[in-house]
Formats: structure tokens, C-alpha cells, sequence
């Protein structure tokens, strides 16, 4: 299909907002509707659990501004898309017709509760941050299952307010992604800073209705004035029930971003690349994935690719960038610095891979990484 008249998204993620900028940017002049339904509207999610639960004033720097754009806005959630038709419903009774259709749902945040069980509290959108940050206000304990990077995050806000917290997971603290070393150096600080580490041999469950604690698999409990669950997230594709658009792992798309069905593509955090059967749930990644769905919703052949291998953390006021594939596997084949003191770049040469590098604890700009990594690969 080419020169589609009218395109919806279904998503108001920065994938979703990402395709609208990029529909307008390659002179898209027809119709945009944007079907979202967070009450906040579209903002930024990574500053959830980076400055949103440490700083009130981050609140107002969140929002994704559509000025300028001529985008409607359906402010009601997606609950059903009729492929044949081309025609997607909503929560609050709209039908909005499509030529083209951009899925970019996003994903919601993993349980840990029973049904029922009240008091748990997870962090993927702004009213879970707000509520969160609330509890924070008042508690003196905490425990977060989950030593990811949204676990260390929120472990960080609680050292960074004197709330004393355990970390609870299977493995090390973002051993899974970083690898070994990496999660040394990590788990070295945030000890130094008074994080407490459990590790468990299997699932925990949590205790209490409402939740004042967790149950490890040896039927030890902890218990504390919040639980904070990081156990990863869901695709959020509940309302495609019945189209065959998803499965398990989500959306799946090729390198255009399109699904099995005709002007049907999908970004961000609901979709996983087939290829690779896997989802890469990194905010860099939903927006080349928003870039790439737009090109090809309007028939153009997009110019980059469908990933972008880039994300960063701050854990403890340490900043951590990473660049190129992962996992880490071993230790660094270059340091450039100090990293016991929290201060080096450190690169990972592969076999038939381009390199990784990690800025870690050093303010190196994103763009200075691509153009170390490509100078590394030549």
C-alpha cells in the first residue's frame, strides 16, 4: 500500500508519538489519529523511576508535545481492531477507520499479587510513579523484588531517601544483561551504599492483604513497609484477542516493522523482531522502531534500521551508558579509567560482532559512543 489517507496509532508510547513525528517529517498530509489511554496523555517514561520519584519538579518536564503535528487524539483505550474492516474501537465508544494502522501499545508491568491482594506497588506508568513516590514519603523499609535495571533504579531512590532496602532476585544484580563484571562493580557500590541482597533460588510470593512483605521459596519472610515489584513487563495486547496478531512474546514484525497482515505494523515494547524472537524492551529501540513503522505505513522503504543497540542507566548517581549487543560475557577487553572508583570506559571486543562499549560513570554523549564504535569497527 502507498499513500494511505488516513493512519492510526494505537499507542500514545514514544514509539507511538515517535511515528507521528516521522509521518509529518517525510510529508505525510492526511489524516492522524492517535489512540491513547493514559489520563496524562503522551510523555516520557524513563525519567519514571530516573528523577519522577526523587524530584516533584520532574513531573512537568515529562510531556510529549504534539504541536504543529494536526494529530487527533482519542483519549480512551483500544478494545478491539477489525482487520477486515480497517477499523479500530475504543473503550469510550469511537470506531476510527484506517488505511493504516500502527500498533504501539507498550507493555504493562508484571505481578507478582494474587487477585485480589492489595498493596503491591510496580512502576511503568506516571500514576505509578506518583503513588510510589507517595509511599516513599512515609516508609522506612522497603523491599524490591527484581535486581534489574528498574529494580536498582527504584533501589537507588530509597538509599537516595534514607529508606532502608533489600533487593530480592534469582541472580545478581543486572548479571543477566551486564554479565559478570559489570555486576560486580555494581553490586560492590550499592552495598557500599547500604543496599541489602537476597538472593533466592526460585520464585517469592508476596504476604499479606494488604502486602507487607514477600515469601521466599523456603518459606522465609520478610517484611517491610512497601514491596516494590521490577519482574519485567507484559505486551500489551489483550485487546487483539481474537486477530492473530499476537502471541506470547507480543507483536512479531520483520525489519519494516510489518506484522503477518496487510498495513498492519507494530513498535516499541509490544512488538519483537521475528528474526530474533525476542523483545528488546529499550527506549532507543521503540524509536527506531516508531521511525522505521511510519516509512513503511506511508510505502517508503525505511532508511535505518528496526534496532538501535543503546540504552542507559543511573544507579547510586552513576551513570551507565551501553552501546552494542549484549550480554557481557567476561571481563573487558579495553578499560580506559578507573572503574573501582566509578569512572572508565570499557569496551568488549567480539568474534563477528561489532564491539560494546560501556561508558560507565563518565558523562560521554551517545554520539561520541557511535562514532568510538564505528572507528573500532572499520
Amino acid at each position: 500500500m502507498s499513500h494511505p489517507g488516513a493512519v492510526v496509532i494505537v499507542g500514545d508510547s514514544i514509539a507511538g508519538v515517535t511515528a507521528a513525528r516521522e509521518l509529518r517529517a517525510l510529508g505525510h498530509d492526511g489524516r492522524i489519529t492517535l489512540v491513547g489511554a493514559d489520563r496524562h496523555g503522551a510523555y516520557s517514561r524513563p525519567p519514571l523511576s530516573k528523577s519522577v520519584l526523587k524530584d516533584d519538579s520532574a513531573d512537568s518536564t515529562l510531556s510529549y508535545r504534539l504541536d504543529g503535528l494536526d494529530v487527533e487524539e482519542v483519549r480512551s483505550s483500544a478494545t478491539n481492531a477489525d482487520l477486515d474492516q480497517k477499523r479500530i474501537a475504543t473503550a469510550d465508544g469511537h470506531l476510527v477507520d484506517y488505511d493504516a494502522l500502527i500498533i504501539a501499545t507498550g507493555a504493562d508491568a508484571r505481578r507478582l499479587a494474587e487477585p485480589g491482594q492489595r498493596g503491591e506497588f510496580v512502576l511503568r506508568t506516571l500514576d505509578d510513579a506518583l503513588a510510589l513516590r507517595t509511599r516513599l514519603d512515609t516508609a522506612d523499609s522497603a523491599i524490591v523484588v527484581g535486581a534489574g535495571f528498574l529494580g536498582m533504579e527504584v533501589a537507588s531512590a530509597c538509599v537516595a531517601r534514607n529508606i532502608a532496602v533489600t533487593v530480592v532476585d534469582v541472580d545478581r544484580p543486572l548479571e543477566r544483561i551486564l554479565g559478570p563484571y559489570l555486576s560486580t562493580l555494581v553490586t560492590d557500590r550499592a552495598e557500599r551504599s547500604g543496599i541489602r541482597f537476597i538472593r533466592t533460588p526460585g520464585h517469592v510470593s508476596l504476604s499479606g492483604n494488604p502486602v507487607r512483605g514477600i515469601a521466599l521459596p523456603d518459606g522465609t519472610e520478610l517484611s517491610a513497609d512497601l514491596v516494590v515489584s521490577c519482574i519485567g513487563e507484559t505486551p500489551n495486547t489483550a485487546w487483539l484477542q481474537g486477530t492473530g496478531l499476537a502471541d506470547h512474546l507480543g507483536i512479531g514484525i520483520d525489519d519494516t516493522c510489518a506484522t503477518a497482515f496487510p498495513d498492519v505494523y507494530a513498535a516499541g515494547d509490544v512488538a519483537y523482531l521475528r528474526k530474533a524472537a525476542n523483545r528488546s524492551a529499550f527506549w532507543s529501540n521503540a524509536v527506531a522502531q516508531g521511525r522505521v513503522a511510519a516509512a513503511s505505513a506511508l510505502g517508503h522503504t525505511p532508511t535505518s534500521a528496526p534496532s538501535d543497540d543503546y540504552f542507559w542507566t543511573e544507579i547510586l548517581g552513576t551513570s551507565i551508558k551501553v552501546l552494542g549487543s549484549l550480554p557481557l560475557r567476561g571481563a573487558p577487553s579495553h578499560i580506559d579509567g578507573d572503574p573501582a572508583a566509578g569512572s572508565a570506559l570499557l569496551i568488549w571486543n567480539r568474534v563477528s560482532e561489532s564491539p560494546t562499549l560501556v561508558a560507565y560513570g563518565i558523562r560521554k554523549p551517545v554520539t561520541r559512543l557511535r562514532t568510538m564504535a564505528a572507528s573500532l569497527t572499520l
